[in-house]
């Protein structure tokens, strides 16, 4: 495991073309690119660990990823995230197909399997809900031609102001067709059986809204984006962030952890630079923040003049729901233990929306959704780096209300009611995943649960946010979200650019350092 270099005051001595704040995929992805056309680069991190949700952590002998669980399409070499990855590490890092069998959607009554490719996709629904053949075609042609709608939608993002307000409208036509619906307004379109629309948006924890909010562009997003399977990093999530962090190295970049910025130095209407939280000032050309926009707005431009104008725009999006999630570690390898690399999907009925209402009223009702992975069997060197063990992880919704009274308390130090809050809830997932996956429970050693508040403190998301931004259509209509800010050499990246999602946030990067070189990257790939 890497080990990475703490912040020292010493770094204000030297000169920088682009500060990024945030080392996560999308800001790594804009670094890589930056330094590649010979700008010198900063990547400031708070954490202790670079990687953003690609990072990883251990207890005793396991170790898990934090935010990774399954990648489409890298197993093409031809495709576009494929060839991005391979760029931005130096191709060194590899990928794991997993089973044809991506997802299994679960439940009361009967189980789902999404199965690669997409033929085989249509085949095995279609014999689980005959009649509905036609409808299951037309939803799979619909989520193609709304993705491949969604390149010119990403690409108006990199026009000035003055030519977006001519050609926006005819490059997004397409995009809002059905972009402008909810994922539910679609489907129904296609059919009226519930039954098979729950199935069809059994993944909308992919994204983090049910089918009544979400907007049918992200849909389609996630849901083609594993029609040809799923692919898992070879090593782990980690590599991801190791690999591009040496390449930014090698380019003559830096990576600092321990980096906290306080806020970004903003002067008239120029950002200059970056006000550390121990005072320290550094500049650059560019600063790019790659922290998301709640932070970017609320915390590192707080102190500028500068936070109305972007409050005044943000009060038509919101952040998305908390979450808390439990890693588990098995005294027994994912062999001997049956598992096989399928995620689980576990609801306890087909009406998405009115599973999280219930859960949202009572949340001693039964969880809206428990998604099970099984990342040990994913990677086909844990063995080798692990012997003898396994891990799962299971993710659910969470109230952040509910941790409101621990909030100012300390990362590992929040006492006796806040411990037994999260032995509660674990023990209550456990029931969930030992009913799914029985043989789990006499090889259970260890599990530990992350809360909202874990997601603030280690992501440093304010609210404990799944996802960032909220997927609804309202957000996708924001057009000021791109990575070209009103504050002259201030950029943004990150999946509140584009969508949520790894491949996403890579792309966000590319986006971002486009928009700083004045050059269509993606046409290099």
């Amino acid at each position: 495991m890497k080990k990475w270099t703490s912040y020292s005051t010493d770094i204000q001595k030297e000169k920088f073309d682009v500060i990024i704040i945030g080392s996560g995929m999308s800001g790594l992805t804009t670094a890589v690119l930056l330094a590649q056309h010979d700008l010198k680069v900063l990547v400031l991190e708070k954490h202790f660990k670079a990687g953003g949700f690609t990072h990883t952590f251990k207890r005793k002998n396991y170790e898990w990823d934090v935010g990774i669980h399954y990648i489409g399409e890298v197993h093409n070499q031809k495709s576009y995230a494929r060839r991005l990855f391979d760029r931005i590490t130096d191709a060194k890092l590899e990928w794991a197909k997993m089973d044809d069998n991506y997802d299994r959607i679960i439940f009361p009554d009967e189980t789902y399997d999404f199965i690669a490719p997409k033929e085989k996709f249509i085949e095995s629904l279609s014999a689980l809900f005959p009649g509905e053949e036609k409808a299951i075609k037309s939803y799979v042609a619909l989520l193609d031609s709304q993705v491949k709608s969604g390149r010119k939608y990403f690409a108006s993002k990199l026009l000035p102001n003055w030519l977006g307000l001519f050609l926006s409208g005819t490059m997004t036509k397409q995009f809002f067709k059905n972009g402008s619906k909810t994922t539910k307004e679609v489907l129904k379109q296609l059919t009226q059986n519930e039954k098979l629309i729950g199935v069809l948006t059994g993944q909308w924890g992919d994204y983090g809204l049910p089918p009544a909010r979400s907007s049918f562009a992200m849909h389609a997003m996630v849901a083609r984006h594993y029609l040809d399977g799923g692919n898992y990093p070879v090593g782990g999530s980690r590599m991801i962030a190791e690999y591009a962090t040496d390449v930014i190295e090698s380019l003559g970049g830096r990576i600092v952890v321990n980096g906290a910025v306080n806020e970004i130095i903003v002067k008239g209407n120029n950002a200059l630079g970056v006000r550390m939280d121990n005072g320290d000032e550094i500049f650059a050309k560019k600063v790019v923040s790659s922290a998301g926009m709640m932070n970017t707005v609320n915390t590192f431009l707080k102190n500028t003049g500068h936070t109305s104008q972007f409050k005044s725009k943000m009060k038509k999006i919101q952040p998305t729901n908390s979450y808390v999630c439990l890693y588990m570690g098995l005294k027994q390898s994912a062999k001997e233990l049956g598992f096989n690399t399928t995620n689980l999907w576990i609801y306890p009925g087909y009406d998405h929306d009115q599973n999280i209402a219930n859960y949202m009223k009572d949340p001693n009702s039964e969880f809206p959704v428990v998604y099970v992975s099984f990342p040990s069997a994913k990677d086909p060197v844990w063995e080798k780096n692990h012997p003898g063990c396994a891990t799962m992880e299971a993710i659910t919704l969470a109230h952040w209300d509910e941790y409101r009274f621990w909030e100012k308390k300390p990362w590992k130090n929040r006492g006796e009611s806040y411990e037994n809050q999260k032995e509660s809830i674990s023990k209550k997932i456990l029931d969930v995943v030992y009913a799914h996956v029985p043989q789990a429970k006499a090889a259970m050693d260890y599990y530990e649960l992350s809360t909202p508040l874990s997601v603030r403190d280690m992501a440093h998301y304010p609210a404990g946010e799944m996802y960032g931004l909220d997927h609804t259509v309202e957000r996708f209509k924001q057009k000021w979200l791109r990575p070209k800010t009103d504050i002259k050499n201030l950029f943004l990246t990150g999946q509140d650019v584009t969508t949520v999602g790894l491949t996403s946030a890579l792309f966000s990067g590319m986006l971002t350092a486009s928009a700083i070189l004045k050059k269509n990257l993606l046409k290099s790939l």
